[in-house]
């Protein structure tokens, strides 16, 4: 079911057909990350902390945030600014990590009501959602006017080294190849995702990390550590051949003698109603 703006009522349910991630498994995958989430910190502190110094560029004064997705490295940074913050996850597990206010909620039917917030931090934590125009919606919607929305999300090209290596791998091996890396925003879309959810003065722009490891299986390890292994929903549940993975890896590309990742995020921002307004909640 629609509501009169686009947003899928919650009573409704999303057609299976339009589906591309299976958020069970999003979720099993986050429950099992939040006892390792700690290894990969340091990756999602950095990623965090780029994010919020956007709000170096505002005179705005922001007191109440919705830390969504965190995995408990956004809501310290976001006290250490002398912000309140709620925290909300798919995983009560990985929720449970932030401390403070923190509640396990769906981002695609999020429980908070409309001028909760002057401040919304979604960092890397929506690229799994199915309906994120409608996220974005409620997002804005959870906003008080003049609030500000900072996200982050993996772009077209994050990870292209190891999608590209594991389709080469798998079709030398099997003759085809099943998909095993998550499908990304183009960053071109991500504004005009913003302007249709209703933001006001949309933006969208770049920022990208790159990643040098000398164990290539480590890779992996961290994908896994922060909960992003492959959850979507026509993913191959057979067992891959053994062979896969060594060969793929090997085949990534090197820099000072360790193999290179490359995170391209595409960090938007957007604000709820008149921008020349002090927030007013």
């Amino acid at each position: 079911m629609l509501g009169n703006d686009g947003t899928r009522a919650h009573m409704g349910v999303m057609d299976p057909a339009m589906e591309v991630f299976d958020r069970h498994a999003v979720r099993r995958h986050r429950d099992r990350a939040a006892r390792s989430v700690t290894d990969v910190a340091d990756v999602l502190r950095d990623a965090a902390t780029r994010l919020l110094d956007r709000l170096d560029d505002t005179t705005h004064r922001f007191a109440r945030a919705l830390d969504v997705g965190g995995r408990g490295v956004v809501a310290p940074l976001l006290r250490a600014r002398g912000i309140d913050v709620v925290s909300c996850d798919l995983s009560p597990a990985m929720a449970a990590l932030n401390g403070g206010v923190a509640v396990a909620a769906d981002e695609e039917f999020l429980p908070f009501a409309p001028d909760s917030f002057d401040l919304v931090v979604a960092s890397l934590s929506l690229h799994w959602v199915n309906d994120l125009p409608g996220a974005l919606i409620q997002l804005r919607r959870a906003l008080c006017a003049g609030g500000l929305l900072l996200a982050s999300l993996p772009a077209l090209g994050t990870l292209a080294e190891l999608r590209r290596a594991l389709t080469e791998a798998e079709a030398a091996l099997t003759g085809g190849a099943a998909p095993r890396v998550s499908p990304y925003a183009d960053l071109r879309d991500c504004a005009a995702l913003l302007q249709r959810a209703g933001f006001a003065l949309p933006v969208a722009d770049v920022d990208e990390l790159r990643l040098l490891y000398a164990d290539p299986f480590a890779v992996l390890r961290d994908l896994r550590s922060a909960g992003e292994t492959n959850a979507l929903r026509e993913r191959d549940r057979r067992v891959p051949p053994r062979e896969l993975f060594p060969a793929a890896l090997a085949a990534l590309p090197e820099q000072d003698r360790r193999v290179a990742v490359t995170l391209r995020l595409a960090v938007l921002t957007g604000w709820a109603g008149d921008t020349r307004r002090t927030p007013a909640c």
